[in-house]
């Protein structure tokens, strides 16, 4: 594990602020699976990034615990509206980051941002750092602060 210097890592690292370090592996962070495996901590400590798209095109980022599938009919239930998950190149568009790299925060497009409440449990949660092999560790009062999240039971 090293500081990343990748360039849409360092944009992750400017959200987020010098409190945190975005860090990068040799092997592949992109699924929470993988992430976990690579960091060493369990796979419920992984806070992964999932975009879905609203039946009026809004786009709408659900942060679950690595354990957790996601609940549409909650989410639709949250916001009114019908949501499908995001196509690439919708997701790559709405936040400036590739599927298996998406951070929880500073995307091109702001979003609806739900967070899993069951990422509470932990002291600290793991994110992707805008590559598929970079991530930071953030505690969750922090994640809810810097991505606006309103914390909500997402899970299936």
């Amino acid at each position: 594990m090293r500081a990343s210097t990748h360039p849409q890592a360092l944009r992750v690292q400017a959200a987020l602020g010098p409190s945190f370090s975005v860090v990068e592996f040799d092997e592949s962070t992109h699924t929470a699976q993988e992430a976990a495996d690579a960091i060493g901590c369990a796979l419920a400590q992984i806070a992964k990034s999932i975009l879905f798209r609203s039946q009026t095109g809004k786009p709408v980022l659900v942060i679950a615990s690595g354990v957790n599938r996601v609940d549409e009919k909650k989410i639709r239930a949250l916001i009114g509206e019908k949501v499908e998950r995001a196509s690439p190149d919708f997701v790559k568009e709405t936040t400036g980051y590739g599927v298996g790299g998406v951070p929880p925060l500073g995307h091109a497009t702001p979003c609806v941002v739900f967070l899993d409440e069951d990422l509470k449990a932990f002291p600290t949660s793991w994110a992707a750092g805008g590559t598929p092999n970079a991530v930071f560790e953030i505690g969750f009062g922090k994640l809810v602060e810097l991505s606006g999240a309103v914390v909500a039971d997402v899970k299936k």
